[in-house]
Order: structure tokens, then sequence, then C-alpha cells
């Protein structure tokens, strides 16, 4: 099955459901993010293995996108930490926040959350305060700095000046984290509460490989 414009990977999921080989396409590494959490979510340990072509693999390549067009870098940026974009597609103003991670810490239903900056230029201490700040006003557990350059050590003595967060029950992480893309290259991931359930993207629904959707069977009966 090929889908040219792939989209939100409606298409790619019925296949991978009904055991099908699939390509999927699509122009925005936004968009690829969305379908790879889809996937993951859907079926976990019944996906089957696939590549993802034309994004950064290396550094070089990374730098190479943020070149290119920042905002692509941006919203695959977020993808590596499975963050959503604070705008959608919308380009623009972001008031110091590019992107959030919501989560949970227990069975309470109360979300918690990360607001995320990604930066591709040059970077400084004061913009670690500036998210600090931005974190205070949108009221959120965790502050994520994303960096294209290597962090200074000012950088970091200011993430460490903000403190630790604490649910209580969960050993303590960094309120302010800051992350390099080589370091993310490499795997390396923010730091949650160990009990934290990420709740990035609206969940559809799960998935058992080798059955047909609902829609698929009615539409083959004639109904």
């Amino acid at each position: 099955m090929l889908d040219a414009f792939c989209g939100c990977g409606t298409a790619i999921s019925v296949a991978e459901q009904l055991g099908r080989g699939w390509i999927g396409v699509d122009v925005t590494h936004l968009a690829i993010a969305l379908i790879r959490h889809r996937l993951k979510f859907q079926f976990q340990e019944q996906l089957s293995p696939y590549e993802v072509k034309g994004d950064p693999k290396d550094l070089a390549s990374a730098i190479a996108l943020a070149e290119l067009d920042r905002y692509q870098f941006e919203w695959w940026a977020l993808g590596l930490i499975d963050a959503r974009p604070a705008r959608g597609q919308k380009k623009g103003a972001d008031r110091g926040v590019d992107g959030h991670l919501p989560f949970f810490v227990d069975e309470s239903g109360i979300v918690r959350k990360a607001v995320v900056q990604v930066k591709s230029g040059h970077v400084n201490r004061s913009q670690i305060g500036d998210l600090n700040n931005a974190r205070i006003r949108e009221k959120a557990e965790l502050g994520i700095f994303i960096t294209l350059e290597e962090p200074t050590k000012q950088m970091k003595q200011e993430a460490l000046a903000a403190g630790f967060y604490e649910p209580g029950f969960c050993p303590k992480v960094p309120r302010m984290q800051i992350l390099s893309i080589e370091e993310l290259l490499d795997g390396r991931r923010p730091e949650l509460p160990n009990r934290a359930l990420v709740d990035t993207y609206k969940k559809p629904p799960r998935r058992q490989k080798g059955k047909e959707p609902e829609q698929q069977r009615l539409f083959k009966s004639g109904a």
C-alpha cells in the first residue's frame, strides 16, 4: 500500500492492522512524528519493524535541516521527545514555548506538563531563565531546552538553580533540563518521574493485527 499524502496515518494504520506492507509519504516532520506516535500506541509489541527515511540521523543532517527550514527542524526536534508543537503547524511568535509534553504521574487523571523550547542558533544563559519564566507562567512542572549547539557551563548552572520537581512518591527530577540534539540522537531523553506516562497526542483506538477495522467489514458486507 502506498499513501503519497499520508497525513495523520489512517491508511498506514489500517494496512499495518491487516498485515500488509505499506509506504507512507508526507512533506512535514510534524506528520511523521504523529504517525510514529500513533503506530507505537496502537500496536505496541505487535508493530512490525519499519524505517523512516529523510529525517536527520546525525548531527550534520540536523544542521542541514535547521539551515533549510527552522520550523521543520523545530517540529522534528519536538518529535524526538514525543512533544507536541505549541502552535500546531502555525508559524510565528512562540511566547518562549515551542512545544508541550503532557504526562501523568499517578492515576488521578491530573495532567502535568513540561514546556519545551527548541533553539537551532546561538544559545546563552538568559534563554534558560526565559524558559523557566515561561514554565512558571504556564504552570508547568518542567522546562526542557533543546539546543543544536552545545550548552555552556553557565546555561547548565542556570538550569540547576531552578531546583527539582518531586511529586512526593517518585524520585526527584530537575525542573529545568537541557538536551542537545547530539545527545538526543544518541538516545538521551528528558528525565520524567519514574512512574510518568507521556500523553502527548489524542489517543487513537488500540488495534489487534489480523482483524479488519469495523468500517472495512461494513463496506465489504454491503451494509
